[in-house]
């Protein structure tokens, strides 16, 4: 190989790489809502880097574009090969938080959690089969077109079209949309934990939705896998047994709406705690308790 053949491939390699670093992002953010892990989000991206170089992308005309379809197939293998490990099918997965302090969201997990991507939706999402998770991810909330889609799930473009439609419903239906306003959502969040200190079951029925669902990994529940409770008294009787845990509760904004940590006074990371509020009212609460994830969720930026 001559020297200008090695300067030019220097610089195709510089130029790929400075391009890749501009879509880490949002590559970041598909990797994420395709499959509601942080390190496996990233070992995704790092894939989609692999695949860039390999590649002859000199011919592609919209790089952006290309990678993240290149990221959503990589999203849908790992998908694939999840499900075929999964022991329980049925079994609720709650993915992994996004943790922030209570007073504002750190910019590197702006575009992570744009379009209010919260636990409650990251569940949802997971219960969707690994196309329709793809054809509703990319096209719905990254702009992509179905027929750049279609080719990754081997369906024709109107297929797609229909998984992303049979998704949307499913989303729409079972994802209540947060409030807005924060301070409406932190205010029902201290008065779900200031009835579960007091025991005031009534207190607690009144901040929480009729319909609201709680689903913890387990943990202090002490259940192999994830707990799903639904209806305002049955979550209300198992938030009072955590009454003991309220003095503990930190607040923090988990995937950009108020949540709490709950620290022992020995530092030693006891829950996450997701709060969906819809109209001044719980709808969603889910916990990750699970001792081993919380060991392995960097929550130190976050001041946890």
């Amino acid at each position: 190989m001559t020297t200008g053949s090695t300067g030019g491939a220097a610089e195709r390699s510089a130029w790929l790489a400075e391009r890749f670093e501009e879509q880490r992002p949002r590559l970041r953010a598909v990797a994420y809502r395709m499959l509601g892990s942080l390190s496996e989000a990233e070992d995704a991206v790092q894939e989609t880097w692999l695949r860039a170089e390999r590649a002859d992308t000199d011919v592609v005309e919209n790089l952006a574009g290309w990678l993240t379809t290149v990221a959503g197939r990589v999203c849908l293998n790992m998908l694939r090969s999840r499900a075929s490990r999964r022991e329980d099918p049925m079994d609720v997965r709650i993915p992994d938080p996004v943790v922030d302090p209570a007073d504002g969201v750190d910019p590197e997990h702006e575009a992570l959690l744009a379009d209010s991507v919260g636990l409650a939706l990251l569940v949802v999402l997971d219960s969707l089969a690994p196309a329709e998770r793809l054809a509703f991810v990319l096209h719905d909330m990254f702009g992509v077109p179905f027929d750049e889609i279609a080719p990754l799930i081997d369906k024709t473009a109107a297929a797609t079209r229909q998984l992303a439609s049979r998704a949307r419903r499913r989303v729409q239906g079972r994802s209540p949309v947060p409030d807005p306003d924060h301070t409406r959502q932190r205010a029902a969040v201290d008065a779900f934990f200031a009835a579960a200190r007091g025991g005031d079951l009534e207190a607690l029925v009144a901040v929480l939705d009729p319909n609201v669902v709680l689903r913890s990994d387990g943990g202090v529940l002490r259940a192999r896998h994830t707990v799903v409770l639904q209806g305002a008294r049955t979550v209300a009787s198992q938030a009072v047994t955590f009454g003991s845990l309220s003095p503990y509760a930190r607040p923090a904004l988990i995937n950009g709406t108020a949540g709490a940590v709950v620290v022992a006074d020995d530092g030693r990371r006891i829950s996450i705690m997701a709060f969906t509020v819809t109209d001044g009212a719980i709808t969603a609460i889910d916990v990750v308790a699970d001792p081993e994830r919380l060991r392995e969720l960097d929550l130190k930026p976050a001041g946890f």
